[in-house]
């Protein structure tokens, strides 16, 4: 292949509505398939949306009972990664024959407890679910929703058109974690996100001229009126500005310039057809896990073992 077209989704959450995220992602994955797109993008935290401006009712030594009522709502819209939660989506991505990644919260599956994770999906052309990516470090206080990833997660997926992988908002700014998508050979880097600053997009193109990769930035699009009125601490979110995500998706090619401009203001989809070729006349210069790269000088190492509470023998 010598290009491959991708699709970038700024969407709106449901919040905290898992069946009408999963029927929205449905929906805008069949419509990218319907216009050629062979890779589909989805934003961070799609299913059930990412709690702009909550706090749980959790400061310093409190935490109050209509915090954790929301909490478990949130908990409950969260999806467990099994057959009958993701067969929707999977049926989608088959049916529009592409590759699909879109961000969930995710339950942790046996091992972790009760602890969500903020993760990005990989999901084949033929609806298999390729794998899954948790967030190494959630940002700030979103460690109070979201567990910690271990680098077993650290996905990649090789298409016929390259090496598709990515990490999820801020632990783009870990030089290692994005070293470790370089030296796994990532060509389409994906960036999903909930900043929405200027200064992100500092950082995708950043990314795309580092890795010699094509970066696909995906935000959404929200509003405070999206919010269910009915939730037990919305008085809380009062005060907050009406646009609470203003968007920023964006497609950056190798040497940093963009193929699509960042989307602010409103939904919508961007499509790219994008020129494999580039990712090789950029490695001309530079080639950051090749001849720019001096093992000799640096080691990097990668710990790929899962994080487990508990482990089990087979008696």
């Amino acid at each position: 292949m010598d290009r491959v077209r991708v699709a970038v989704a700024q969407l709106a959450s449901v919040f905290a509505d898992k069946s009408a995220c999963i029927d929205k992602a449905v929906g805008v994955i069949k419509e990218a398939g319907e216009n050629g797109a062979d890779l589909v993008l989805l934003p961070e935290v799609m299913i059930p949306g990412y709690p702009r401006g909550f706090t749980y009712g959790a400061y310093v030594g409190n935490r109050t009972g209509a915090g954790r009522a929301d909490f478990a709502r949130y908990w409950k819209a969260s999806m467990p990664l099994d057959e009958a939660e993701t067969l929707p989506l999977s049926e989608a991505a088959r049916e529009a024959g592409a590759y699909v990644a879109l961000g969930v919260s995710e339950r942790g599956d046996e091992g972790n407890g009760g602890t969500l994770y903020n993760s990005l999906l990989y999901i084949g052309p033929d609806g298999a679910l390729l794998g899954a990516h948790r967030k190494l470090v959630p940002t700030g206080t979103e460690r109070l929703i979201w567990g910690c990833g271990d680098g077993s997660t650290l996905t990649t997926v090789d298409a016929p058109f390259g090496t598709i992988g990515g990490l999820i908002c801020w632990e783009n700014y870990m030089p290692l974690a994005r070293m470790a998508m370089y030296a796994k050979g990532v060509s389409v880097y994906l960036a999903p996100t909930a900043d929405a600053r200027d200064s992100w997009q500092a950082t995708l193109r950043h990314i795309a001229c580092e890795g010699r990769c094509y970066v696909l930035g995906c935000n959404q699009y929200f509003t405070r009126s999206m919010y269910p009125s009915d939730l037990a601490l919305y008085a809380e979110l009062a005060d907050l500005p009406e646009e609470l995500c203003r968007g920023g998706s964006a497609i950056v090619d190798p040497f940093g310039e963009y193929v699509c401009e960042p989307l602010y203001g409103t939904e919508g989809l961007l499509y790219a057809d994008l020129e494999l070729d580039k990712i090789h006349q950029a490695h001309l210069d530079f080639d950051v896990v090749g001849h720019y790269n001096r093992p000799d000088v640096f080691a990097f190492s990668l710990n790929k073992t899962p994080n487990r509470a508990m482990t089990r023998d087979n008696r």
